[in-house]
């Protein structure tokens, strides 16, 4: 096993009391157990039981199965095919569009700030390892940004027989009928269509969608006949499917090792299902958050990211936990900050503010190779009196601003918890994402709350296809 993420939880212990500790050991290993029961009975294809439904509990143990899969046929397996498609969307375009929404990009975005350059489409390709630049649309009805990406593409790219110019689509949606994603394809593919020729090789070569098995996209993919589509399986919903071809194409695509990623979630998974509390991410995480929430009133759960990689990481766990928790007028309210820029905003709510906040913070312990240090000046030039630091690297800064902060909250009583990663990894980034979707998973158990679905979005979907049609 690479080496694990940590949970360290002693702040937040210490605000929930033994008696309350205790009581819930029970009702978290039935809630396990259930978990893991629902896996049976998903696999079993029996009826799902009203009460069950809709039951989208195929993502654990999906890394596995397409890992196991591959370790018996490399080329023929699914994971073999996503990244054969992703050399070749690497190895004959420069520029990658991923049109999605919610589950269907939210992922892929996460890994593409946690594991590329943050300013990697700005970096010619010979710096970007041969990796194409890649862009995010058909996540919002936003005319300005979607024109403003149409005319990027249109100004930049003139010349398809110029490979720096040359760009394709990944299209994201497991129905195709999700207006905002199905605007963009309409928008998107007639623009390159009218670059390469509608009956051209590249116009059917160069987009690639990602669907379910039946529904609008998938009939149209097959009128049109894309070469290459790939599935989103059953029983795992937008939200959980990171770890399949929505998350692992594009990742496939930008370089990303998704062998790793894979491994890191089975690894977490089996992890769940095996250790004790206190080796156990996901059960202590879904312990301390349930408790300090039910009998403290901390309803707010923030997700404290040190540095900017992992914005998006705590932006896709936003999703995961508001659509899976927040039903029957319950669920914790999610909120991603990053530090230590929101120290200057955030920071003194969380410091005095309502008393409904329990923070975790997400900390990377070994920083990239180069690190950066505080130089000497002259002492004419010490205006900033930074002399005093001089030698102090950026991550001992990081470090230090880390513990200072956690000392303040401590010093009034304002309950911390930390997810430290070894390194910043696929390895580690997968064994992220699978522990907060089970941890999800779980909690739902634990509260009697089904944690697959998503009822309130289809509200606003209906009232706005209305609208369009002239019926409201």
């Amino acid at each position: 096993m690479s080496s694990p993420i940590r949970y360290e939880f002693n702040e937040a212990r210490g605000a929930i009391s033994d008696a309350h500790w205790n009581e819930l050991i029970k009702p978290l290993e039935e809630a396990r157990q259930e978990v893991f029961a629902d896996v049976e009975l998903f696999n079993s294809g029996g009826d799902i039981p009203e009460e069950k439904q809709p039951l989208d509990a195929g993502f654990i143990e999906f890394p596995r199965r397409l890992l196991d899969e591959y370790e018996k046929d490399s080329s023929g397996s699914l994971l073999g095919r996503i990244m054969e498609s992703g050399q070749m969307l690497r190895d004959e375009l420069d520029r990658l569009l991923v049109l999605g929404i919610g589950g269907s990009y939210m992922g892929m975005r996460a890994l593409f700030e946690g594991l590329c350059d943050p300013y990697h489409n700005e970096q010619p390709r010979e710096l970007r390892g041969d990796i194409p630049r890649l862009y995010f649309e058909g996540n919002n009805v936003d005319n300005d940004a979607t024109q403003s990406l149409l005319g990027l593409l249109k100004t930049q790219c003139k010349d398809a027989t110029d490979f720096a110019q040359r760009w394709g689509i990944v299209v994201i949606s497991k129905s195709g009928g999700t207006l905002e994603t199905a605007l963009a394809f309409r928008l998107f593919r007639e623009s390159l269509e009218e670059y390469y020729g509608s009956d051209s090789r590249e116009a059917t070569r160069y987009v690639v969608p990602v669907t379910g098995e039946t529904g609008k996209l998938r009939d149209f993919s097959n009128e049109r006949g894309y070469p290459t589509a790939f599935p989103i399986p059953d029983g795992i919903g937008g939200r959980f499917s990171i770890f399949t071809a929505v998350g692992l194409l594009p990742a496939a695509t930008m370089g990303i090792d998704i062998v790793q990623l894979l491994e890191g979630a089975a690894e977490m998974t089996e992890r769940f299902q095996s250790a004790s509390s206190g080796n156990n991410p996901v059960m202590d995480y879904t312990a301390v958050c349930h408790l300090l929430e039910k009998y403290s009133g901390l309803k707010t759960r923030i997700l404290s990211t040190w540095g900017k990689a992992l914005e998006a990481s705590g932006l896709w766990y936003d999703q995961l936990l508001a659509e899976s928790l927040g039903k029957q007028e319950k669920g914790a309210f999610p909120l991603t900050v990053v530090n230590t820029r929101d120290l200057h905003s955030r920071g003194q709510q969380h410091q005095e503010g309502v008393r409904d906040k329990l923070i975790t913070n997400v900390f990377i312990d070994k920083p990239n190779d180069d690190v950066l240090a505080i130089p000497q000046f002259e002492e004419n030039r010490n205006q900033d009196q930074l002399n005093k630091f001089a030698g102090k690297t950026m991550p001992e800064v990081l470090r230090a601003a880390f513990d200072g902060t956690n000392k303040a909250y401590a010093d009034v009583n304002r309950p911390t918890a930390d997810l430290s990663f070894p390194e910043l990894s696929a390895n580690t980034l997968g064994q992220f994402f699978q522990m907060m979707m089970l941890a999800t998973v779980l909690e739902g158990r634990l509260i009697g709350i089904n944690p697959y679905g998503q009822p309130g979005v289809e509200a606003y979907k209906n009232n706005m296809n209305a609208i369009l049609s002239g019926e409201m």
